[in-house]
This record gives C-alpha cells, sequence and structure tokens, in this order.
C-alpha cells in the first residue's frame, strides 16, 4: 500500500488505519515527512517504509530513496541511495 502523507508506527491518522485494517498489506510506504525510516510496524503486521525525500527543496538535508527488490511478495537488498545536498546544483543521474 501506498500514500502521500501516511505517518509513522504508532502516530497513523485514523484514515490511514482504516485503510491499513481493511487492505493488511505487508508494506506500507509513505511520505510527506522528508525522513527517512524503515520500520516494521507490530500494531498492523506492516513493514513501513518512507524513502524520505528525492527533491531539492523542503528542510531536509541529504536527498534520499529507497531502493529493493520485490520478488514473489518477499523484499531483499534494501538499501537507501543518498542523491546529494538537497541545495546542490550538480546534476546527477536522478534528474
Amino acid at each position: 500500500m501506498m500514500t502521500h502523507i501516511g505517518g509513522r508506527p504508532g502516530k497513523y491518522p485514523d484514515r490511514v488505519k482504516a485503510q491499513l485494517r481493511a487492505h493488511q498489506p505487508d508494506v506500507f510506504i509513505c511520505g510527506h515527512s522528508h525522513i527517512t525510516l524503515v520500520k516494521h510496524g507490530p500494531s498492523y503486521n506492516v513493514l513501513h517504509m518512507n524513502p524520505g525525500a528525492a527533491g531539492r527543496h523542503g528542510f531536509h538535508k541529504m536527498r534520499t530513496l529507497l531502493r529493493f527488490t520485490a520478488d514473489k511478495g518477499k523484499l531483499s537488498d534494501l538499501e537507501l541511495v543518498e542523491l546529494g545536498p538537497r541545495s546542490s546544483n550538480a546534476i546527477d543521474a536522478a534528474d
């Protein structure tokens, strides 16, 4: 399951709680906070993933994303990729 504003384990908004109960996903990906987080959310038995922020605007210092392999319902090879400073003017492969 994926949504933009999703909160974090223990602090999910009511609409997200309802969706987690209804759909019971194995993985929940959300953003908005610009704070990278990968954590098992025991209340809903879900792997919570927030990739941070890949954009050049916002309060984050480092642009980040998460890369992983999903195969036959299993995740592996999870890594945090740093794209460079938020204020960087350099052009990189992520642009």
